[in-house]
């Protein structure tokens, strides 16, 4: 096993990932930025090494910096965490080209899963159900109206090289088409240095429903079941359960063998999820993240399954520590994200944090780098903890839910806080009737009540 990992990344995750190689007795390099100095990760690492100034590019990102920490605290891999450099191809080549393991999947599934037009022909060559589209990237207005009118409008514009909603842009009929064309070039051109862009049908009222798998060296892949993030703000996820309240036990587990096989045949190793849009019983693939997600924890607490250790275990070369038939689904998890933002008006809220509780109790884990005293950066992500709340069933687990967020208190910046609080209560979140458009259209009711 590895003696030592350096954890290329900050906040909730590094600490998550810190705590998961303490209890595997791995020693822990944290690299951090000035802004950082005084994190909690850093404070428990068994090693630290400052990378650079505030700005991302010159820490976070900075590949030069990150590989040179390794080398002179003499780590055996690198755990990129999620964001910044977690989807680069280049980094995980050049940390394997400088003798490291690289704790993620190989650099070209990376770089595959990264391109949203290759990725979407590789599904449909391993069995994946795709949503109707362009067989490729969108070269002219005239290709656009030509595919336009054989899936139909509405349509939905994307850009083939990033994610997070930027380059997306929906085009109701005809007349709107190029406008959203010519904006989703420039914004994917913007954002990611590349204006390619493709297009699908835009589906109304889907859900975003998401498999979480887990493969190792030997081709052994298992499917720790699904999450529900159809609970989003501008293509963000807000509130993720798991399982779904909207899937049957037949479409569960269907889907379930559908991914697992065709990441079986991709020849994948690690963790990864596969996303899909389920809409009227129809599942549709609309890309792979090649990561550890955000929303791991409450796939975790339905299965007993740490993912973390599983995803270091296999980068090590070791076989899966289960098989599927061992997996067991028990109860119901929900997570709420909470960002330093107003909860209505969502300004990022950076400051000290004059006060903190955490709430505990039966089946309540938060998954946080917060304390009394810390000091909030405005560089980074607004994502600052992670509510996970665990019960036997859905009802039980939204009043256990209820009753944490009155309990958690976070005291000297805005956070999201009071949007979950009227989130739990809600008719339809009770209810499970929402989609991924549910939250952008009721939030003006939510800040009026």
């Amino acid at each position: 096993m590895f003696k030592k990992i350096l954890i290329a990344n900050r906040g909730e995750i590094a600490l998550r990932i810190h705590r998961a190689c303490k209890e595997m007795e791995i020693q822990t390099v944290a690299v951090y930025s000035t802004a950082d100095t005084d994190a909690m990760y850093v404070r428990l690492a068994d090693e630290s090494v400052c990378i650079g100034p505030a700005p991302s590019k010159e820490s976070y990102l900075n590949i030069p910096a990150i590989l040179s920490a390794a080398t002179i605290s003499g780590a055996d891999a690198i755990h990129p965490g999620v964001g910044f450099l977690a989807e680069n191809a280049q980094f995980a080549q050049m940390v394997e080209e400088h003798g490291f393991v690289f704790v993620g999947p190989s650099p070209q599934h990376i770089r595959d899963m990264g391109d949203k037009i290759r990725a979407k022909e590789l599904a449909e060559e391993c069995g994946l159900p795709i949503v109707p589209g362009s067989k490729g990237a969108i070269e002219s207005i005239d290709d656009a109206h030509a595919v336009a009118s054989t899936i139909g409008y509405p349509v939905l514009i994307k850009a083939s090289g990033g994610g997070g909603g930027k380059g997306m842009k929906i085009a109701r009929s005809q007349d709107e088409l190029a406008d959203a064309y010519s904006l989703a070039r420039a914004e994917a051109k913007a954002n990611f240095g590349n204006d390619q862009v493709y297009m699908e049908r835009y589906l109304s009222k889907p859900r975003h429903i998401e498999v979480q798998i887990i493969a190792d060296h030997f081709g052994n892949v298992v499917h720790l079941g699904e999450r529900d993030c159809s609970i989003q703000r501008r293509h963000q996820k807000v509130w993720e359960e798991a399982p779904s309240p909207a899937l049957s036990l037949e479409e569960r587990a269907k889907i379930g063998e559908v991914a697992a096989d065709a990441i079986r045949k991709m020849g994948y190793r690690s963790v990864g999820t596969i996303e899909f849009l389920y809409e009227n019983g129809e599942f549709f693939f609309i890309e792979m993240n090649t990561r550890l997600q955000v929303e791991h924890p409450i796939t975790e607490m339905i299965t007993g399954i740490d993912l973390v250790e599983e995803q270091i275990r296999v980068a090590n070369g070791m076989p899966l520590s289960f098989k599927q038939e061992d997996v067991k689904f028990l109860g119901h998890a929900i997570e709420c994200r909470i960002n330093a933002e107003h909860h209505h008006t969502f300004i990022p809220s950076p400051g000290q944090i004059t006060n903190y509780h955490a709430p505990g109790g039966l089946g309540v884990r938060v998954d946080s780098a917060m304390y009394s005293g810390y000091k909030v950066p405005p560089y980074y992500d607004s994502l600052v903890a992670k509510l996970i709340v665990h019960a036997k069933d859905r009802r039980e687990c939204l009043f256990r839910l209820k009753r944490a967020l009155e309990e958690y208190v976070v005291g000297g910046i805005e956070t999201t806080l009071p949007l979950h609080r009227q989130l739990v209560t809600n008719e339809d979140i009770i209810n499970g009737q929402y989609d991924i458009h549910w939250l952008e259209k009721a939030l003006e009711k939510l800040i009026d009540s």
